[in-house]
């Protein structure tokens, strides 16, 4: 089914006025993705080059460059949350579980959601049984997570045309791949509808910092410029969702942590904002849009 069969248009002056509880304005969709990264594949994202161009395997420094993350940097991120008292939403490949177990269970007993990020960092496109690689990754995440996971976020957003329909036939009740509005939407699918969850292809260390080249402040001052545009946009037309994503790779380093933290202060000190999972947006939109 293509995208325009799945999804109906719907201008966004033309939809209902949605109120967040107690008076609140934005819900903030925070993200943290953690992978597992196969040092017999070539990796997922590089950040140097080998001499020449050459494409080499294993490619160790790249492997390097993730593994540091998952060592240090997921603990600045997670320092930088628990100051202000959030738990968000983690994005997890299913392998992740048993690769990195005391990042796992860290992320579980903080109260952390899981949402499943594909089984390994791998282009859904690449993989050759999507709806075995749907339930593989599932079945570690229930497990790891202590609950079940109702989210998917593919790694970089791929899918093919049969994909949300995998995912609903799995259980999975949102998906973060489109990211279409500034409010959840639904996808038809061959199972019933599917719950689209506001992520962000800008609001997202890769593209600002690895991709497009910024310095890190260009996280601070997009997530700010954001976030206020949709807080006073909110006073008029009703709740807004903001999605922002980071790795622990790249926001987690020495250098750019401190960009982050002030995002988070920055939002963390207006009185209507909520930092809410994707599970509890999806509850409220369900129950607000009924």
């Amino acid at each position: 089914m293509l995208p325009a069969a799945r999804l109906d248009y719907q201008a966004s002056i033309d939809r209902p006025r949605l109120a967040l509880p107690d008076g609140k304005r934005v819900a903030v969709f925070l993200v943290v993705n953690v992978e597992a990264w196969d040092i017999a594949r070539a990796m997922p994202r590089q950040v140097l080059t080998a001499p020449q161009g050459a494409a080499v395997t294993p490619d160790l420094p790249n492997w390097a460059w993730h593994e540091y993350g998952m060592r240090v940097g997921f603990w600045r991120l997670k320092a930088a949350l628990d100051a202000h008292g959030i738990a968000p939403t983690l994005a997890i490949n299913g392998a992740v579980p048993a690769t990195y177990p005391r990042v796992t269970q860290a992320a579980r007993d903080a109260g952390w959601e899981f949402m499943v990020h594909g089984h390994q960092q791998l282009a859904t496109h690449l993989v050759e049984d999507q709806r075995a690689m749907i339930r593989i990754a599932l079945d570690a995440l229930r497990d790891a997570a202590g609950h079940t996971p109702v989210g998917w976020l593919a790694p970089g957003l791929t899918e093919t045309l049969e994909t949300p329909d995998l995912l609903a036939e799995a259980g999975i009740r949102y998906c973060a791949d489109w990211v279409v509005d500034d409010l959840p939407c639904r996808l038809r699918t061959a199972h019933g509808p599917l719950l689209t969850m506001p992520y962000s292809v800008e609001l997202n260390d890769i593209p600002i910092m690895m991709i497009q080249h910024h310095s890190a402040e260009e996280l601070f001052t997009r997530t700010v410029a954001q976030f206020d545009r949709l807080y006073a946009e909110a006073e008029t037309q009703g709740a807004k969702v903001m999605g922002l994503a980071v790795h622990p790779y790249i926001s987690g380093v020495p250098h750019r942590i401190g960009w982050f933290e002030q995002a988070l202060a920055h939002m963390a000190g207006r009185p209507g904002t909520l930092f809410w999972q994707g599970r509890q947006i999806m509850d409220w939109y369900l129950g607000a849009s009924a």
